[in-house]
Order: C-alpha cells, then structure tokens, then sequence
C-alpha cells in the first residue's frame, strides 16, 4: 500500500518588536503615572481669613501632578475660606483648624501645626506657594522632619523630580529628592495656572490646633489702602530704577500707572534700599516674582538680580538712555531716550 507523507513546514517566528517595545513603554508609563498619583499631597493654603491667596490656587495645580490633594486651612473665623477652597477643582479634603493662635499665620506656630498633621495623616508631599509666608514656613517643616525643602518649583517632572530656576534664573536646575519620606516644596506662581475655583466637593474635617509657640509675637499688619492692583496679579507693570532719581519722581509712575486699566507699580532693589518707595514693590530675585502681560521698565539697567523677578513677563518694554543697557537684551520693545521726556509723552497719549 503507499502511505500518505504529510509535508512538514519550517516555522518561522515573527519577533514584532516594535510593537513589544511600544507595549513595554505604554505599560511602564501607566505604572509610573499610577505611582505617584497614589500620593498624598498637602497644600497650606495662604489666606487672610477672608479670602484665598492667587498663589495658593497655583499651588494647588501643581499638587495635583503629585497625587490626591488635602488642603490645610488655619486661622480665626476662617469658615468661609475653608468652604471656599473645599470647592477648588482637584481638591479632595480639607483639613479646617480655627483657633486665635493662626490668625496671622505666624511661621513658628503654623510650622508645629504642620508636623502634628503629618505625624497623623502621613503626607508624601507638603506644598506651599512661594511667596514669604512659603519660604518662612516650608523649611522650618523640612528642619524638624529631616527633609531636604526644594524651593521655587517651576515644574514637577514626577513624585521624586523637580525642576528649578538657580544662580538667578540664569540657569535650570533639575533635581532629584531620594531618601526622604516626605518632599518638602514651594512653587512659582507664574509658573502653574491657576486652579478653578469651583468644581471640586472636598470634605471638610476639623484638627485639634497645637497652642501658641512662644517663639515670636505679632504686633501689627501694614495694609495698602490705596486700591491699586496687587503686584503679583496686575495685567500690567510699571518698574522704576535709579534713572528715576529720587522717590519723588515716582509720581510720574504713579500718575502713568493711574491711567492704565490693572496697572501695579513696581521698582528695583537699588530703589528700595535707597528708600526712594517701600520694600513691597521690589520685583527680582530678593522681591516679588511678576509675569504680567506687559512688563515696562522704566530707568533700571537690567541686572540679573531684577531680571529674575520679572523675565516670565509676555511683553517687555523699556525706557533707558543707554541703549547698551542690559535690559535692551530681554526686551521686546525698547526707547532709548531720556525717561523724563518719554513718559509724560506717554501719559498724554493715553
């Protein structure tokens, strides 16, 4: 008889590495993205028993990219605020401390409220605005719970990276925190939007408060009463430097400023240790950082100090007479002309 012989064919096997690779990295992301959103941050959150500070909400858009969001309010009679930050989108909790010793927000009684929260809810981040009351209390927290603070985040790459401006904001630092079970930062206000006030259904739970520290007594808060845009929110900056040449020919900023919608004040350094305006309109490294709309400097040569408080700004202008004067170089539009022609100029054509 004859047998049927059945033809035996090679196989081939098809390695689709592409494909595998491009799984791998899907699966990878979704891992990693899942791990540090399993984190646990807490935002302290910058008030005057009334209203939310604008950097708080920044604050809470980059606490989102770490994981769920706890918002902690402490202060006198500060109900409202507890509410309204309940409500801020990505917020999920809110711990609510009213007691007389936080009206003030004082860096060494606040601080001891923090490390009691921490050592109850265990916290993987502590974020703060940065602003003088972040950079005061931020790294008397990190002190007592042995934890490098990262100041001045302009971007949260994961749980464990950060990245920041140094040397003036000339150069970009990224920067790892490993062996810290707590990270400790601050972030910049320009940096991050805003977080939308509404949208969020947080609960409100109350902490028992620590006590007076003993340490420091508040004696009186200096409020503006002018009515004039707050520095750090103004659409528009008007800065002066010691082209100005003395705190008497400010008017003419003011009188400019006047006559512009949202339109804030600022000044240089030199300016404010020469006692031409008072310390809170300094803008740069060692003052306030602005990123307005327009930005018009207004006799200041440009030093790096100052150009770090202010080169996020969208449009820059400048008035100097020199016009080999640093600021030319960061400036989208520049006069080069004598500021005490130029600006009344200015003022009569608004």
């Amino acid at each position: 008889g004859s047998a049927a012989v059945a033809e035996r064919r090679p196989t081939v096997a098809v390695q689709p590495t592409n494909l595998k690779s491009q799984i791998r990295s899907k699966v990878f992301k979704e891992m990693r993205t899942a791990r540090y959103l399993l984190g646990k941050a807490l935002v302290l959150v910058e008030h005057n028993n009334a209203k939310v500070s604008p950097a708080t909400l920044s604050a809470f858009t980059a606490a989102s990219k770490l994981g769920d969001v706890t918002a902690l309010v402490a202060g006198k009679g500060s109900a409202a605020v507890a509410e309204a930050v309940s409500k801020v989108s990505g917020v999920s909790g809110v711990v609510h401390v009213d007691s007389a010793e936080y009206e003030h927000l004082m860096p060494e009684t606040y601080s001891t409220l923090v490390q009691k929260l921490q050592d109850a809810q265990k916290f993987s981040h502590v974020v703060a605005a940065h602003t003088a009351f972040g950079k005061s209390v931020i790294p008397r927290i990190a002190a007592t719970l042995d934890s490098q603070p990262i100041p001045d985040v302009i971007k949260i790459v994961d749980e464990d990276t950060f990245v920041r401006p140094t040397y003036a904001g000339n150069a970009i630092a990224t920067v790892k925190s490993e062996g810290s079970q707590i990270k400790m930062l601050t972030t910049r206000a320009t940096t991050f939007d805003k977080a939308a006030e509404t949208g969020g259904s947080g609960a409100i739970t109350s902490f028992e408060p620590c006590g007076e520290s003993g340490l420091s007594t508040w004696l009186a808060d200096e409020v503006d009463t002018s009515g004039k845009p707050d520095l750090g929110s103004a659409r528009v900056v008007v800065s002066g430097g010691r082209g100005l040449k003395s705190g008497d020919n400010f008017k003419m900023l003011y009188d400019l400023a006047d006559k512009i919608p949202n339109c804030a004040v600022g000044a240089t350094r030199a300016v404010v240790d020469a006692g031409f305006v008072p310390n809170e309109l300094q803008v740069g490294q060692t003052g306030k950082v602005v990123a307005p709309d327009l930005y018009v400097a207004v006799g200041l040569s440009g030093a790096i100090q100052h150009l770090a408080g202010m080169k996020d700004s969208k449009v820059i202008a400048c008035i100097n007479t020199d016009g080999e004067a640093p600021i030319f170089s960061v400036s989208d539009y520049g006069v080069e002309a004598d500021l005490f022609d130029a600006i009344p100029k200015m003022q009569s054509m608004l």
